[in-house]
């Protein structure tokens, strides 16, 4: 961290002692945590491997056979990384990559990919997110944007509450003058199953902030987001 900190004041970033060991207290808060899901217990392997062995045998097909032997254990791992979200850690997530800076223009990450599970049938949705913020003297390292949409995507989830939940987390660590993120995805349940329209879409988006109270500042990301073929 120390050295991270280093690195970008010699490029004319400050970093603040007090506003780290601030920000250091409201990452382990069990306030924080419960908030922003961040403690759930580590994925039951073995519980995972009999629940898909049931399935198995419950849709008739045969566990024994030689395609389907190693599928319960190839199940369980695989949560380990789709629902990583829950156990992800935010103090390593950030990793001291709070810069304070005198810059109050709009901050904007786009074409952000991402995959998730649907909570209603446990089928993904994915897509890409988009996110602006207005700093209020502090920016966020570039690559953090990218691996908090991750860590609210890698969960059982809705596409609504993880776009808000995105905007929140932004907004608590960096407080700034807004925070915008709008959200494009695709749902396999809809594409699949049910209604089967696989050309449908779902566009979310949370504003906070000067998002939205200024419909001028709203407007103009919304107009670059229009301009990269973003459909709002």
């Amino acid at each position: 961290m120390d050295q991270l900190f280093r690195a970008h004041s010699a490029n004319g970033y400050h970093d603040s002692g007090e506003m780290l060991d601030t920000m250091e207290m409201k990452l382990v808060s069990d306030e924080f945590r419960r908030t922003f899901e961040l403690d759930l217990p580590p994925v039951d392997h073995d519980t995972i491997e009999r629940a898909t062995l049931n399935i198995l045998e419950a849709v008739g097909e045969d566990p024994g056979r030689e395609g389907l032997i190693k599928t319960p254990d190839r199940v369980a791992r695989m949560y380990d990384e789709l629902l990583s979200g829950y156990r992800t850690d935010p103090r390593k997530l950030l990793n001291g990559a709070l810069f304070d800076v005198d810059y109050s223009d709009m901050v904007i990450v786009r074409d952000i990919e991402f995959s998730s599970l649907c909570e209603h049938h446990m089928l993904p949705f994915l897509g890409r997110v988009h996110v602006a913020y207005i700093p209020s003297k502090k920016v966020i390292g570039l690559s953090k944007i990218p691996r908090i949409v991750d860590m609210f995507a890698r969960r059982l989830q809705v596409q609504e509450r993880m776009t808000r939940q995105i905007a929140d987390f932004i907004n608590e660590v960096l407080h700034p003058q807004g925070v915008a993120v709008v959200a494009e995805g695709v749902h396999m349940c809809s594409m699949m199953r049910g209604v089967k329209k696989a050309d449908s879409s779902m566009t979310t988006s949370a504003m906070l902030g000067i998002f939205r109270e200024d419909s001028v500042t709203r407007g103009e990301f919304l107009a670059h987001l229009g301009r990269s073929g973003v459909h709002m």
